[in-house]
């Protein structure tokens, strides 16, 4: 177990030193775990949820798609036409970010809803980082409202069992979904103190054309259909993975039809990050190293030991802890690492994992929002306004990234209490 861990250790450490290098750092991990004779090939593969890469892979490709038919520039620009002043710009935008975000990758969903923010503040000759800044970290927030709104969902779907609408109905109980949307409320309420001096009238400068609706039926069709298999019986372990994949197939299809090109294919094939999908992988072996070694059982007895079987105060642990920890390190590996540790918690203290599953998604996605560099999306948000010309102090994203993770954790910690408890 002590090289297990001296691995896994090493493993965390040059992830943290060399992020480019992270994939890489965790398909060598992999092999090693593989070398040591902790897992064989056969189970190493059976360690690895295709389920959930084929499912990630699939949903890129279709919001790839989506991205070109300008779909979500037109969505915003309605949206814009309603609001009275930049203030209101800035909130509506985050909220529409967040709902886009809670079907849609939070990465990409900034890549579309930031360049409209940088508009409205070049013609209100205003500084973009604020609102760029609150789309980013609202992005991040609503990403676990749904089974396909981040990764870290879709791992927590693939490794709980859950369904699309186990993310709005659990065991006859609001689900998660409805935790997100109630701190998105409050986190909402905070940006309307934040922004309000940002009283200056906002002006439509017209709708932006839409170049093609069938991706957007595309990706509807991907949300409907991942909701028509959650309610099939005895669907096949894949199902969502092949779903997506197919629909993205479908939408690449049309696309080379319509253009008369193969280029489609060559955009989704270099679109698609891959770097995330093999981090995956190797991390996915890693973790069933650990978990086969006796690691995770390990961690498991020691939270339950420190927490006294207490479960408020080993909820409170798993929350707050995802909190801090994700501020500084990314939520993928956190999650996948710790989805494990957290079910065997349960199992040493013989409780339903629901309560504490919750917590540890809720703390890991909201925890990236402390820092800069605690989530993807914020990390695209401010290398846009760097590439703009905007310098970024840390300052500036602290303060509205915490008390923006403050505003939607605290609602988010007492609602799983009083629901599953």
């Amino acid at each position: 177990m002590l090289a297990a861990v001296i691995v896994f250790i090493l493993t965390y450490v040059l992830m943290l030193t060399f992020q480019k290098y992270r994939p890489i750092i965790a398909l060598v991990s992999a092999g090693i775990y593989i070398a040591m004779g902790v897992l064989t090939i056969p189970e190493a593969l059976g360690a690895v949820d295709f389920n959930v890469l084929l499912m990630i892979a699939g949903t890129m490709g279709t919001v790839l798609l989506l991205i070109e038919s300008k779909m979500p520039a037109l969505l915003a620009d309605l949206i814009l036409e309603k609001v009275p002043n930049v203030k209101w710009a800035i909130v509506t935008l985050s909220l529409f970010a967040g709902i886009i975000s809670a079907f849609i990758d939070n990465v990409a969903t900034v890549l579309m809803i930031a360049p409209i923010g940088l508009e409205i503040a070049k013609k209100q000759n205003i500084n973009p980082v604020g609102m760029i800044i609150a789309i980013s970290v609202s992005s991040n927030l609503q990403g676990a409202a749904t089974l396909v709104g981040d990764t870290t969902s879709i791992l927590l779907g693939g490794y709980a069992g859950m369904n699309f609408l186990d993310f709005f109905v659990y065991h006859g109980k609001p689900g998660i979904f409805f935790a997100v949307e109630l701190g998105a409320l409050c986190s909402a309420s905070l940006l309307l103190i934040l922004f309000k001096h940002e009283t200056a009238p906002v002006e439509s400068k017209g709708r932006t054309v839409v170049t093609d609706y069938v991706p957007s039926i595309l990706m509807l069709g991907t949300v409907v259909a991942l909701i028509v298999a959650s309610l099939i019986p005895n669907t096949p372990k894949m199902i969502n993975g092949i779903i997506c994949m197919t629909i993205m197939v479908v939408g690449v299809i049309y696309t080379c039809i319509k253009n008369r090109s193969f280029e489609t294919i060559r955009s989704i094939i270099n679109g698609i990050d891959y770097a995330t999908l093999l981090l995956l992988f190797g991390l996915f072996i890693v973790v069933g190293g650990i978990t086969k070694a006796g690691v995770v059982d390990a961690l498991a007895q020691m939270f339950a030991k420190v927490g006294g079987n207490n479960l408020f105060l080993i909820y409170t642990l798993i929350t707050w802890g995802s909190v801090i920890l994700s501020a500084f390190i990314d939520n993928i590996p956190y999650v996948a690492t710790m989805l494990p540790v957290v079910q065997g918690i349960a199992k040493t203290m013989g409780v339903d994992p629901t309560l504490l599953y919750f917590g540890l998604l809720s703390g890991a996605t909201l925890g990236g929002n402390l820092t800069p560099i605690g989530a993807s999306a914020n990390i695209t948000g401010i290398g846009i306004l760097r590439k703009a010309g905007y310098k970024v102090k840390n300052s500036d994203f602290t303060k509205i990234g915490v008390p923006f993770t403050l505003a939607a954790i605290i609602p988010a910690y007492i609602f799983f209490w009083v629901f599953y408890a």
